[in-house]
């Protein structure tokens, strides 16, 4: 097969957003039970801050990235179902962020003809966390009332939008008007820009008739952390999937036993793809709800490889709506 070289965002050393540089790198052709891609579109997610400042630990230099779209130009020994010229994405490839990427092929799936191949690699990682968290970690049912945290953020559209197609209830907090009216549109019956109450918790509490919510999902950490707990009626869930804000700090474990016999659980993506066969029921379920219509995916901003820097800083910074792309 042809080498084939394009450009790579490659960190360089754990750190901030200046270990970043773009370098011409040469894709090695895919090995047993792998693709190359021709990358269309890389997400831009919260994982590459933690890999990139060494909050999930891992040798240096690589190539960031994880999430992607693209088109197959080769398939390795072992590999069915896909053939050169398929339409796919995948939400968990190390070194997603390139013009070249090569990626196992038990994490990639094909790709609907009527959903583009930027609105697929927007939707991965975020719809399918969107989907476990509203499925499995908390399924929700009809008449359950959910607090979402950073609704008018990537995973926070499309909490809104699951919740509610399962029956549920939204309250959504967001910090700025612009933020709280497209959490609004979204479907989310209540919105509390947390920038104009003094006590969120005490605001989602009166618009529950004080007795609180079933579930809390909180992908912003540390800041929010407090809130969600105090937010919660007895028995209810906290579902911290993320840390936006930071990592949360050790706390008093009484706190649940007190706050009601309250359920603190901290899950990840990766756990919630156990098999292909879980795999393909969340993305087709997800992929299928962009396809029909139901699922509206929101792109906030697409950068260059050269300018990935400044999509970080975005994400960092809570700055932007929706999704985040980086476009080799």
């Amino acid at each position: 097969m042809t080498e084939r070289t394009g450009p790579a965002l490659v960190v360089t050393a754990h750190g901030g957003r200046e270990v970043l540089t773009v370098e011409d790198r040469a894709s090695p052709p895919p090995g047993p039970g792998q693709a190359l891609v021709e990358v269309a579109a890389a997400g831009v997610n919260f994982i590459d801050v933690y890999q990139r400042t060494g909050t999930y630990p891992g040798p240096t230099p690589f190539v960031a990235g994880n999430e992607g779209a693209g088109v197959v130009l080769a398939v390795g020994e072992g590999v069915g179902g896909l053939v050169e010229g398929d339409r796919v994405a995948w939400p968990q490839g190390r070194g997603s962020a390139a013009r070249y990427a090569v990626v196992p092929a038990s994490t990639v799936v094909v790709v609907p003809e009527t959903v583009d191949l930027e609105t697929a690699a927007a939707v991965m990682l975020q719809g399918l966390t969107a989907h476990y968290l509203t499925t499995s970690t908390y399924a929700v049912r009809p008449g359950d009332v959910a607090l979402v945290h950073a609704a008018a953020g990537g995973v926070g559209q499309l909490l809104v939008q699951s919740i509610r197609a399962r029956g549920g209830t939204v309250i959504a907090t967001a910090g700025t008007p612009d933020k709280c009216a497209t959490a609004s549109e979204l479907g989310a019956e209540h919105v509390v820009n947390y920038r104009d109450v003094a006590d969120v918790a005490a605001e989602v509490r009166r618009l529950t008739g004080g007795r609180g919510v079933d579930v809390a999902y909180d992908g912003v950490g540390r800041d929010t952390f407090d809130a969600s707990l105090a937010s919660l009626r007895p028995r209810g869930l906290l579902a911290l999937f993320g840390g936006a804000s930071g990592q949360v700090p050790p706390f008093d474990i009484q706190r649940l036993n007190s706050g009601g016999s309250l359920f603190l659980t901290r899950p990840s993506l990766g756990h919630h793809l156990a098999t292909r066969e879980e795999l393909e029921w969340r993305a087709g379920e997800v992929l299928g709800a962009v396809a029909g219509g139901s699922l509206r995916v929101t792109i906030g901003g697409r950068y260059p490889l050269a300018e990935a820097a400044e999509a970080y800083a975005d994400l960092e910074g809570r700055r932007t709506e929706g999704k985040l792309l980086l476009v080799p």
